[in-house]
């Protein structure tokens, strides 16, 4: 079953609620996705400290109701 995109954003706003999320279908299908998510909690962390965080967003939907995310992550950039 494919998961929206907008219950994707969903589930990473709830975790970040500072975050800035762009998300986008990749295939039409729902099952492939691009993600964005430019977050100050990401601050200190190494990349793979920050796309973990975002898969414990997901409460353990990768590899079942979401098959793939391209996922990037920053914090955001000083003014």
């Amino acid at each position: 079953m494919a998961m929206q995109a907008s219950e994707i954003e969903r589930l990473i706003q709830a975790a970040f609620p500072d975050a800035a999320i762009t998300i986008e279908d990749l295939r039409g299908d729902g099952d492939h996705y691009a993600c964005n998510v430019v977050s100050s909690a990401f601050a200190g962390k190494t990349r793979i400290q920050q796309h973990q965080m975002v898969y414990q967003a997901l409460g353990g939907r990768m590899g079942g109701e979401l098959h793939a995310l391209a996922l990037q992550t920053s914090t955001p950039k000083s003014e």
